[in-house]
């Protein structure tokens, strides 16, 4: 995942440009660049590097023009190598241009330009949109430009062009472009937070849409060429929200405003939550399908609904869920979660249902997201924007409306919506233990390989607690069921091993001592997170007692993040932004 970002308007673009990949620096950090127009000459500057260092170098912000559009770049086709880094030009450098996605065609397409004469610079697949450009814009018409343009491209894209007499035009297939209007001018950008700072008037593009911003002016089209029209919708994030206040990281504040998330989950919009409730409880089959941490929440939401609200529920990784369509069908719900509601695969998942016939429910963190669209219900989690890559805030705030929607088809036997201000204080409990869980992690600073152990609600629990591991420390982690040791695990087994036991005082407890006091003989370090201590634990992290078990994973993932960041620390690693990730995945 990249961001893109462009301007045209009657203020500076440049400074602008900067402010707004800061913004959205968390899609995408191994390079960064800018195109501006000015005096009618396309004037590119890029290099490796986050948002910050390569201002510096290049003064980015004080480069002078009234159009231009930026870029950071999360690499998913060539190196991170300044040549790689957007934006790219074709050949004559009237034209440049910023992508997010893929261009499946690519291949084909750059030797087809290179026999008509065109020279690359780079090897990404991105560089043959604004070479397609060039050759088909010798008329000076940039509509008919673009439309043959992406009648050639093949793949999930969205893109931005910038051309030197001052025009902007952009275009979306399968990828998110959205329009920022504001007085005298308009952005366009892959995400709201890229203009949220100066506009909440916000333009989404529908799939297919080309956009062209020319004298002040906004034309929208689709790919054949026919004018569009596309309300205006006023975006509620507060761009207060993106500050990280007195935290040093952005991950460490937004593990800090859970209690927060949990005490307002399922409060808002209640007939939405009936009309959701009452579409799932009519249903033979519900099939959820995530990725990643919204995954794991997905596991919760399976055991709550199959056991507690007696609904057939199966989970599938969004990734694997075209190979298993045998047994969907227009009867069957589907259930998709996702923060953003642009993952790649979890949006290629609910269009095959949909085109199935099944109903397509969603829990998102932004509503007007692609997924939140298609979808005959959704549901928002309402945490505001997160900004670090490994998801925290938007796992409990996912999980939380799972229970509050779970507790309402129980007709509210679960004990959620009752004891929600207790969790939240019973969630501030846990985060006031920070400082020793960062000591903690000074004692595993050195270990090549982290368990955890969790038995039926709480296995989900040591799986996210393994991700969090391995996404912010990368140290090897893996999540275990307790009862499956003898299976295989334990020969992994030795002193050099640590062992996190996921183990608050329910049915599942008294199995998991036994599974730690066999750990113990084979001299590994056991850390116990429990309500309740125990001799076999060589760490104990007090969990704060609450009346209903079932509810325990909503705060035991806690002190499982804390632990993750601080060995980010120690690492000397940013856990705000670590390698290799983006925050969404919205490239296959």
């Amino acid at each position: 995942m990249c961001s893109i970002i462009g301007y045209k308007g009657q203020l500076n673009a440049a400074p602008l440009l900067v402010d707004s990949l800061k913004q959205m620096e968390y899609r995408g950090y191994d390079s960064v660049g800018i195109a501006i127009i000015n005096d009618g000459k396309v004037i590119v500057r890029k290099s490796v590097g986050n948002v910050s260092n390569v201002t510096e170098k290049f003064n980015l912000g004080i480069m002078p023009g009234h159009t231009g559009i930026g870029h950071t770049r999360w690499a998913t086709h060539g190196r991170v190598t300044e040549e790689n880094a957007h934006p790219h030009y074709g050949c004559t450098n009237s034209i440049a241009i910023v992508h997010n996605g893929v261009i499946e065609n690519h291949r084909e397409l750059r030797n087809e330009l290179i026999g008509l004469g065109h020279r690359f610079k780079s090897d990404t697949d991105s560089e043959v949109i604004a070479h397609l450009l060039e050759s088909y814009y010798a008329k000076k018409d940039i509509k008919k430009t673009t439309i043959e343009t992406c009648r050639r491209l093949k793949g999930a894209y969205a893109f931005v062009a910038a051309f030197e007499d001052g025009r902007i035009c952009g275009s979306r297939c399968d990828q998110p472009l959205i329009i920022g209007s504001l007085d005298g001018g308009y952005f366009i950008s892959s995400d709201v937070l890229g203009f949220l700072k100066h506009t909440d008037k916000a333009i989404f593009l529908h799939n297919r849409d080309i956009a062209i911003i020319e004298s002040n002016a906004l034309q929208l089209f689709d790919f054949e060429g026919n004018a569009v029209n596309r309300e205006t919708t006023q975006v509620a994030w507060e761009g207060s929200s993106l500050d990280k206040g007195k935290y040093a990281f952005h991950t460490l504040k937004e593990i800090h405003e859970q209690p927060a998330v949990v005490e307002k989950a399922g409060i808002k919009k209640s007939g939405k939550i009936k009309e959701f409730c009452d579409i799932l409880g009519d249903t033979r089959t519900v099939y959820i399908t995530a990725s990643g941490t919204s995954y794991h929440c997905a596991l919760i939401a399976k055991y709550l609904l199959s056991n507690l609200a007696k609904i057939h529920c199966e989970t599938i990784v969004s990734s694997e869920f075209p190979y298993t369509l045998e047994s969907i069908d227009n009867s069957s719900v589907l259930l998709a979660i996702s923060q953003s509601g642009e993952t790649a695969d979890v949006l290629e998942a609910a269009r095959v249902a949909k085109q199935i016939g099944s109903k397509i429910l969603s829990i998102v963190n932004i509503p007007t997201s692609s997924l939140a669209r298609m979808s005959d219900s959704f549901l928002e989690i309402e945490c505001g924007p997160e900004v670090g890559v490994a998801a925290t805030k938007s796992f409990t705030a996912q999980l939380s409306l799972i229970y509050a929607i779970v507790d309402r088809l129980c007709n509210y036997v679960l004990g959620f919506q009752a004891n929600k201000i207790f969790l939240a204080e019973a969630s501030r409990e846990v985060l006031d233990q920070e400082t020793k869980i960062q000591a903690i992690a000074g004692k595993l600073r050195q270990a090549r390989d982290i368990y955890l152990l969790g038995r039926s609600i709480h296995y989900p629990i040591a799986l996210e607690g393994a991700l969090k591991i391995k996404e912010l420390s990368y140290i090897h982690a893996e999540g275990i069921v307790a009862g499956e040791l003898k299976h295989g695990p334990l020969a992994l087994i030795d002193k050099n091993t640590y062992v996190i036991i996921i183990n608050p005082d329910d049915r599942t407890h008294c199995d998991n001592i036994i599974s730690a006091r066999e750990i113990k003989t084979r001299g590994a370090t056991i850390i116990g997170i429990s309500n309740k201590p125990n001799e076999a634990y060589d760490i104990f992290l007090k969990l704060p007692f609450i009346g209903e078990s079932i509810l325990y994973p909503i705060i035991e993932v806690l002190p499982l993040q804390i632990l993750a960041y601080y060995l980010a620390l120690i690492k000397n690693i940013d856990p705000d932004y670590p390698r290799n990730l983006a925050k969404s995945v919205t490239v296959k």
